[in-house]
Order: structure tokens, then sequence, then C-alpha cells
């Protein structure tokens, strides 16, 4: 029964690490929601909860990392056209001619 509830604290700190950090005077939904489950139910957790909880620790640190080495090998992501074909042509060695970049801010 101790390690159940600790296992229990284990997986709600893991879970407070994975969700995005905000100030704890002002918790999200999600942290109160994950808070009141866990301290409003008995400490004899079943194994499947625990299993099911652990289960979304390792699925939401994949969906972090996943985002982290998207953004990482794809940097051109979040740029508009413009700027990605002036980065395109940096990389190769040319610069923009001046009337290309005058007609499309103006």
């Amino acid at each position: 029964m101790a390690s159940s509830s600790a296992r229990a604290r284990s997986l709600y700190r893991l879970l407070l690490r994975e969700l995005p950090q905000r100030p704890l005077s002002v918790p999200s939904l999600v942290q109160q929601r994950i808070r009141n489950t866990i301290a409003t139910q008995p400490h004899d957790n079943s194994q499947l909860e625990l299993d099911q909880a652990e289960q979304y620790v390792h699925y939401a640190k994949a969906q972090r990392m996943y985002t982290t080495l998207l953004e990482r090998y794809n940097p051109g992501m979040e740029m508009d056209e413009e700027e990605r074909v002036r980065l395109t042509a940096r990389r190769v060695g040319m610069d923009l001619p001046d009337e290309f970049v005058r007609k499309h801010k103006s």
C-alpha cells in the first residue's frame, strides 16, 4: 500500500513536469483536475490506474520530444514564403536581388 501511494505521487510529479510551466499560484485546469483526482481517491490505487497514468506520462514525454525534434530539424516550418526563399538563397551563397526585396515589401 505504501509503495502504491508513493508510485501515485511519483506519477503525479512526472505528469506535472510534462505539462506547460505555470506559476504555482495559478494552476491550470488540467493540473487542478489531476491533483483532485489523486487527492480524492483512496490510497489503494489500482494497478491498472497506475499503469494507465504511467502510459500517459510516457506519451506526454514522447509528444514533447517529437515537438522539439520537429522544430529543430524543420526550422522553416514557421516562416513565411519570402523569408524561406531568402534563407534558401543565402544557404547556397547568393543574395536576393534588390528589386525582388523592394517589390515584395511595398
